[in-house]
C-alpha cells in the first residue's frame, strides 16, 4: 500500500469512525504527507523511528513545540491505526517523546472590553437594508460568542432551527461530532431574535443562522470572515488587544469562573472532554485576583 493510499483510507477512518471534523482531517492529511516527502519513502512500511525523529528534528528551526507536537500525534494516530489493521507488524512512532511545552493560558478579555466589541456597532444609523441586515447579523454572532462561549466552529454550523427562543438555549454540534445544549443569556437571545425575525421567510428554519451574506440563504460565513469582524469591532471600539473568537471563549469561561459557576458546569458548557482543559481557567482567575489585590489593597503596596 503506498503513503497516498494508506492517507486516504486513513482519512476515511477518521470521518465514518471517529466522527473527525474536516479541518482535523485536511490538518493530519497535510502532517501525513509532509512526513511521507522528508522519509522519501512511498510506502508508510518503509519509514523508521529514526526517519520520524529527523523529521520532527528540522521541524524545530520554524515550528513551535504544541505545533510539533501535533504532528507527532497525527504520525501517532496513523501508524497506529496501520497496525490494528494489520498493515504493519510494529509502531515506528513508539518510544518517541513529544516536545516539552510551556503551559499557556488562555488571555481573556476584561468584561468592559468584551462589552465594547459586541455594542461596536450601536450608534451609527444603517445606510441601507443590506446594511441594517448585515449588522443585525453581527450583533448576534457576537453575542453568541460570548453569550454562550461557542467555538467559531460550532457557530457557523448552525442553522436557524437549532435556535429555541423559547428554551433559551441553543443545540451545538461540537467536536466529535457531540451534542450539547448551551444557555442563552437575555442579550444574546434579543440580538438572536431581531436577527430570527428578519429572516422570516418560507424555509428559513432550515437556513445557516449566520450567511456569508445577510441576504443570502445557503452560504455560510466562514472562520476567517468572523476573525475580520471582530478585529474591526475590536478597532471601532478602542480595545488595544488583539481579540479573536476564541478569545471572546475564553473570557466567557474566565467570567463565568470569576462570577462563581462552578467547573463542571463550565466543562459542559464549553464542551471540553477532560476536566482538566477547564482547569486552565482557574489559574487565570487565580492570576486576576492576585493583580487585582496588588492594585487595591493597602497592605499589597510596597514602601
Amino acid at each position: 500500500m503506498t503513503f497516498e493510499e494508506a492517507i486516504a483510507r486513513f482519512d476515511r477512518h477518521l470521518a465514518a469512525e471517529r466522527n473527525a471534523s474536516a479541518h482535523t482531517r485536511r490538518a493530519y492529511a497535510s502532517d501525513l504527507a509532509q512526513l511521507a516527502a522528508a522519509a522519501g519513502a512511498a510506502r508508510p512500511d518503509r519509514v523508521g523511528a529514526d526517519q520520524i525523529r529527523e523529521w520532527l528534528a528540522s521541524l524545530h528551526r520554524t515550528r513551535a513545540a504544541a505545533s510539533i507536537g501535533r504532528k507527532l500525534a497525527a504520525a501517532r494516530a496513523f501508524f497506529r491505526w496501520l497496525v490494528r489493521e494489520g498493515a504493519l507488524e510494529r509502531d515506528p512512532t513508539l518510544g518517541i517523546a513529544a516536545p516539552k511545552q510551556r503551559p499557556r493560558l488562555p488571555r481573556p478579555l476584561s468584561v468592559d472590553d468584551c462589552k465594547a466589541v459586541v455594542e461596536a456597532d450601536d450608534g451609527a444609523p444603517a445606510r441601507d437594508d443590506a446594511d441594517r441586515e448585515r449588522r443585525l447579523r453581527d450583533r448576534a454572532l457576537v453575542e453568541l460568542l460570548y453569550g454562550a462561549g461557542l467555538r467559531v466552529s460550532e457557530a457557523i454550523a448552525l442553522d436557524v432551527r437549532d435556535v429555541d427562543l423559547l428554551a433559551r438555549e441553543v443545540r451545538v454540534l461540537g467536536k466529535g461530532r457531540k451534542e450539547r445544549v448551551v444557555p442563552l443569556p437575555q442579550a444574546a437571545r434579543q440580538s438572536l431574535a431581531a436577527w430570527i425575525e428578519a429572516r422570516r421567510r418560507p424555509g428559513y428554519q432550515a437556513e445557516p443562522l449566520f450567511p456569508a451574506h445577510a441576504g443570502g440563504a445557503r452560504s455560510r460565513l466562514d472562520a476567517r470572515s468572523v476573525r475580520r469582524l471582530l478585529g474591526r469591532r475590536a478597532r471601532r471600539a478602542g480595545v488595544a488587544d488583539r481579540v479573536h473568537p476564541h478569545r471572546m471563549r475564553h473570557s466567557y469561561a474566565t467570567h463565568l469562573l470569576d462570577m462563581g459557576a462552578d467547573l463542571r458546569s463550565i466543562q459542559e458548557l464549553l464542551g471540553h472532554a477532560s476536566l482538566s482543559t477547564t482547569q486552565r481557567y482557574t489559574a487565570v482567575s487565580a492570576a486576576r485576583l492576585v493583580e487585582v489585590y496588588d492594585r487595591a489593597h493597602p497592605r499589597a503596596k510596597r514602601k
